[in-house]
């Protein structure tokens, strides 16, 4: 079925409430959530509405947090997100990012003791409002294997990268390191549906299309599949975004990081708080004339986009394109729903006694 945006996002926000979220938080958290669902990220969106709730029932998410800068330089900062929402937590730091930026030509941003924070890209995309580029990443549930191993030790990991142009829409690269992220392979279960082969590989490293082999002791692949396919690129990006956001920050990491699944036990012996994220803000006139780059900057995307393209295929694409013509879409016509998801949502509407 297809839902009105507002229609929604009034569900959301009244939820984030009923967690005790202030009525400001609850707006960000819901502005963020629903910013997948939008641009056609089903796997980050409401769907996830109700893992949030679990994780706060668990007693993981605080809802009324004290984030707070806990180290700090001209142009960087470490923020402790009290256990928040990565929804509201995320949107907090880079506005940190952001303004130090503003002073110092650029601003980087490290985060510890936060939650899930959603797609990677909003954060991200927040910069280009401030005729800046955005970066932003963070680790997650320990999901993936290592390529050789058979031990789970990253998470997807996403790494977004948001680049205002002039005449053209702005460049957004938003994309897990591993070969898909785990919500689409949540998507795939809910529907039961096969995964492709090079997603994910079962307890013994042997490749399968199982997409529920997490649950049997399998993990998912890094970027590339296998090592003849660049695995080993996938893993060494993993790497460095668990780097960046948590040995960096110090928030856990590697097998350490809190898995999103309330259900599943916290980590023995954790070295550090909560899941961490980075990011940062590059002032363009920093660097040269803002109008100067945001003229070769329309002119670079023109030419990718009129690159041949192999006989029988689209147009070349720009990072960003699918997301914000799907964005116009849904925004008209509505968020399509598939059915388990549907019944998540109404089941989160008798625990508060919403309307649905």
């Amino acid at each position: 079925m297809l839902y009105s945006y507002s229609t929604l996002f009034q569900f959301t926000k009244n939820t984030f409430l009923k967690m005790g979220c202030s009525e400001a938080d609850a707006q960000t958290a819901a502005t963020v959530l629903l910013s997948a669902d939008v641009r056609g990220i089903d796997s980050h969106g409401v769907a996830r509405l109700s893992g949030y709730v679990r994780l706060w029932e668990a007693g993981r998410i605080n809802t009324n947090p004290q984030i707070k800068i806990i180290h700090e330089t001209p142009s960087t900062a470490v923020i402790n997100g009290d256990a928040g929402l990565g929804l509201v937590v995320a949107p907090f730091a880079m506005n940190i990012a952001i303004q130090r930026a503003q002073q110092c030509g650029t601003g980087w941003v490290s985060v510890q003791n936060s939650n899930h924070f959603g797609i990677a890209g909003y954060h991200a995309m927040m910069a280009v409002q401030q005729n800046m580029i955005g970066i932003s990443m963070t680790n997650a549930s320990a999901l993936v294997a290592p390529t050789f191993s058979v031990e789970r030790m990253l998470g997807t990991n996403p790494i977004a990268v948001a680049i205002p142009a002039g005449q053209q829409p702005p460049f957004v690269a938003d994309f897990a390191t591993t070969t898909a992220s785990n919500g689409k392979l949540e998507i795939l279960q809910r529907k039961n549906e096969d995964a492709p082969l090079g997603w994910v590989q079962n307890d013994a490293g042997i490749p399968t299309q199982d997409a529920a082999i997490l649950k049997k002791g399998g993990a998912m692949l890094p970027l590339g599949s296998d090592r003849e396919h660049g695995s080993h690129k996938g893993y060494a990006l993993g790497s460095i975004v668990d780097i960046f956001s948590a040995v960096l920050s110090g928030a856990a990491y590697g097998p350490w990081v809190p898995p999103f699944p309330a259900y599943v036990p916290m980590p023995q012996n954790m070295p550090g708080k909560g899941l961490g994220h980075f990011f940062g803000a590059m002032r363009i006139d920093a660097f040269r004339p803002a109008d100067e780059f945001k003229q070769h900057m329309d002119h670079w995307i023109e030419r990718f986009r009129n690159a041949k393209p192999v006989e029988g295929q689209e147009k070349v694409i720009i990072p960003g394109d699918p997301e914000r013509e799907m964005e116009q879409i849904r925004m008209d016509a509505g968020i399509p729903l598939i059915a388990p998801v549907m019944k998540d949502l109404k089941t989160i509407a008798e625990k508060f006694k919403l309307d649905w």
